[in-house]
């Protein structure tokens, strides 16, 4: 099949069909393209700006850190006879606190060594009343605040709050010396002596009792969030959306994505460029033996479509260091991007999103902040997929482009053929792990309200569909997926994280349904 493109006019017309008459799958549908208001168009680079004489690109940015300022509130107390002197809680003197304090240092170096995404965590900090908090030097750097509630007043919290800051209230009952908070944290704050929820941004989904774990699941969530909110990222043939033009304005509305459009004229002479190149050329040449010479790699194409892949991976890698960019995505991909690079972009998203980008084809704005919000919390490539039809317990998913290094870690077998509908170019065939854990989610094109669930890859079939492609055992009930499914595109990621997008939705307007 063939993707259809419109001239001036906006008619459509066929850019590979021989007839010039047949209708992709994706055409039927209603693929739209656009540009989205407030992108960056970026004109006039050229191969001698962007550093050709450098042997390579800058590396991915790390992910940003997640700051993290623990508080500790507390109160003193002295014996008075004949009436109530102390409230609930473990702790009554100074020696207590120090004692608890210590605890809780202890406990937050066993989280940096166990969190699994970047974070900085700040000083402890012991408060006993709303004067203290304004001695805090440190507190405005941070993202989100911890604050252990032992005891003192909810004006501390309040005025934290005000701020504008995360928050994460903590609480014990039997991790240590019982906290007052563990009794009245929800009538006395977050209800405000109400049957309601009282509080704008702070909820009981930000309460946590005892648990390490449930600390990093909110921070790693909060990571994820910090990555997503205002992302850089780069829109090669302008920004679209899957039957929506309207998704990209969403998506900058929603999230505040920042992005900048290169066009395929601009690509194309970029890429003239460094065809004259003869060190970019035999770097091109070079990658492409190396790269085939991997375990697990078969060649089932034409080696000069890899080779000329591998010339433009260095002009994306260089753009997006251009504007500090660690997402790119594609649009047109099937079928502009054939003329200007004599090969299909898939193995280029493949490469960028093993390399710790985060790399999409289609330019399909209805679902690409998922991705980049599942990358920011995982560090984990997730996979842009097109869902089938669940039935029997299972749902097949599939693309054309697909990360090898799924968990992160290690690079899955992959088969390099061509991209399926056109017959063309080269496209990875992802040998996904069997038994494997992911996570999917599956946006709606209003941009309200994700639809997540997980399930296991079940089986990994070579249908005559696009390349990459796994039969997923779904966790749940087919028949009520098949009443939910919204959107089109979905987004995978290996692991379990349906908590952790769902607080981090938590924090947004967007609402979070998973799958029963």
């Amino acid at each position: 099949m063939c993707a259809h493109e419109h001239d001036s006019c906006g008619k459509p017309q066929c850019c590979c069909c021989p007839s010039g008459h047949e209708m992709s799958r994706r055409s039927f549908l209603g693929g739209v393209g656009g540009t989205a208001l407030g992108s960056f168009a970026m004109t006039g680079l050229t191969w001698t700006a962007l550093g050709a004489d450098e042997a390579g690109a800058a590396p991915c940015p790390d992910r940003k850190p997640i700051v993290v300022k623990p508080v500790f509130t507390y109160g003193t107390y002295k014996h008075r006879d004949q009436t109530s002197w102390r409230p609930w809680g473990g702790i009554e003197t100074q020696k207590d606190a120090d004692a608890e304090m210590a605890r809780i240092r202890g406990e937050l170096a066993k989280l940096a060594e166990t969190a699994d995404f970047p974070m900085k965590l700040l000083p402890l900090s012991g408060l006993k009343s709303k004067v203290e908090l304004d001695k805090i030097g440190d507190l405005d750097s941070a993202d989100a605040v911890i604050i252990y509630a032992a005891a003192a007043g909810d004006d501390i919290f309040d005025a934290i709050a005000a701020k504008g800051k995360d928050i994460i209230f903590f609480v014990r009952h039997k991790s240590g010396p019982v906290y007052l908070w563990y009794e009245i944290v929800s009538p006395r704050y977050l209800r405000a002596h109400t049957d309601h929820q009282a509080k704008a941004k702070v909820t009981c989904k930000d309460v946590v009792v005892d648990s390490q774990d449930e600390i990093l699941v909110r921070l790693r969530a909060l990571c994820g969030l910090k990555n997503t909110i205002g992302a850089k990222i780069v829109a090669l043939g302008g920004p679209s959306g899957w039957a929506h033009p309207e998704a990209p304005d969403l998506a900058r509305e929603r999230w505040k994505l920042d992005i900048h459009t290169l066009s395929y004229d601009e690509l194309g002479k970029l890429i003239a460029s460094a065809r004259k190149d003869s060190k970019a050329m035999a770097r091109a040449k070079e990658k492409t033996e190396d790269y085939l010479k991997q375990p697990g790699i078969t060649l089932e194409c034409k080696k000069e479509s890899v080779q000329n892949a591998y010339v433009m991976d260095d002009i994306f890698r260089r753009v997006m260091a251009r504007v500090g960019a660690r997402a790119l995505t594609l649009n047109n991909c099937m079928g502009t991007i054939m003329k200007v690079s004599d090969t299909t972009g898939c193995m280029n998203l493949t490469w960028l999103n093993d390399d710790g980008f985060v790399a999409f084809c289609e330019s399909d704005f209805v679902v690409i902040a998922s991705g980049i919000l599942m990358n920011g919390i995982s560090g984990k490539p997730p996979f842009l997929n097109d869902p089938t039809y669940p039935h029997d317990g299972v749902i097949t998913l599939a693309h054309c482009t697909a990360p090898r290094r799924m968990n992160g870690k290690d690079l899955e077998p992959a088969r390099i053929m061509t991209h399926f509908e056109s017959d063309y170019g080269a496209a990875p065939k992802v040998e996904f792990r069997k038994g494997q854990k992911v996570t999917v989610v599956d946006p709606d094109f209003a941009e309200q309200c994700w639809l997540g669930l997980t399930g296991t890859v079940a089986d990994v079939p070579f249908l005559p569909i696009c390349r990459s492609q796994f039969d997923l055992k779904v966790d749940g009930c087919c028949e009520k997926l098949a009443e939910k499914m919204r959107g089109f595109h979905w987004m995978v990621v290996y692991g379990d994280y349906l908590r952790e997008i769902g607080y981090a939705l938590s924090k947004t307007k967007m609402k979070w349904e998973t799958l029963a």
